[in-house]
């Protein structure tokens, strides 16, 4: 039984089949191939395009969903633990997706769950089907996944995201520049991480001429909820908004990602430039998770 906690679970093998099954999953979406099984949508913090993308995924594959989007309404509101939400709900489905504020959360539902766990997230750790569907979207636009030039903006601290993509392209040879003030710069831990891989890595404060050399150009939002302090949030909340200035003379491929939800770190006046791709990295979503349910459950090898 497999579960996916971390980007880290998959070897380099693993992400290319995933690759592969996602696209055959978006050429022919109506494969139902789950009928009979159910699957556990445990949301304990808020979510819209993850949550709604697995469940469509379940509902194409002809899966039931059970679940909740917030616990006011579960036992937990009473009291009860963690392990026996997680213990009793195991017993009444064939896999959990679930996302958590608690980095590790999902770890340990994994280790206690009679049933594959899927990690939608967990606090600022990792995310790990939004980086599939982030290289599906690489691979869809760029043709490829080896020595990417990728820029990532924004929240590199606190952005599970990040986290993930980063250690993901660790296996392709990527090129990062990553750009964010000091407050929310790339945690050390992950700085250690790419430089034990021997990998290129620029870190800038400001979104400069170096964009034009990108291929992909990753923004992410600052994320209010993961601040103690909300002067702190209110320094750094709009210090950078990608506008087309910003991207003039880019390469004519270059494609800007985002994991969404955007607040305004994007121009929504790029949203029609053929740069912008953010709303069809969503769509990818579907397939991706579509592949990656089938992939844990053993009907798709």
């Amino acid at each position: 039984m497999k579960s996916l906690i971390s980007i880290t679970d998959l070897d380099p093998g693993e992400i290319m089949r995933l690759m592969e099954l996602t696209s055959e999953f978006e050429a022919n979406p109506g494969q139902r191939l789950l009928e009979g099984r159910i699957v556990a949508s445990l949301f304990f913090e808020p979510s819209t395009r993850t949550r709604l993308s697995f469940e469509s995924a379940v509902n194409r594959l002809g899966a039931r969903v059970i679940g909740f989007a917030d616990t006011i309404n579960t036992s937990v509101s009473k009291g009860e633990t963690f392990h026996d939400t997680i213990m009793t709900i195991s017993n009444y489905c064939d896999m959990i997706v679930m996302r958590h504020s608690l980095e590790g959360a999902p770890r340990y539902a994994s280790e206690i769950a009679r049933v594959p766990v899927v990690n939608a997230g967990d606090g600022s750790n990792q995310h790990p089907s939004q980086t599939l569907l982030d290289l599906y979207s690489i691979l869809k636009t760029q043709g490829r996944l080896d020595n990417i030039n990728i820029m990532i903006i924004g929240d590199l601290k606190y952005g599970r995201t990040v986290h993930s993509l980063l250690q993901a392209l660790s296996h392709f040879n990527a090129r990062f520049t990553f750009v964010a003030p000091p407050e929310l710069e790339l945690p050390g831990e992950y700085r250690q991480f790419l430089k034990d891989k021997g990998l290129s890595f620029i870190e800038k404060q400001h979104i400069d001429e170096s964009i034009r050399q990108a291929d992909i150009v990753y923004m992410t939002r600052v994320q209010r909820e993961r601040f103690s302090d909300p002067l702190e949030y209110e320094r750094v909340k709009n210090i950078y908004v990608l506008r087309r200035s910003a991207i003039d003379g880019a390469k004519p491929n270059m494609k800007i990602l985002h994991p969404l939800p955007r607040v305004n770190e994007i121009d929504p006046q790029l949203d029609g430039s053929d740069h912008a791709y953010y709303f069809r990295q969503t769509e990818n979503g579907v397939y991706t998770r579509m592949a990656i349910i089938s992939y844990l459950l053993g009907v798709k090898k």
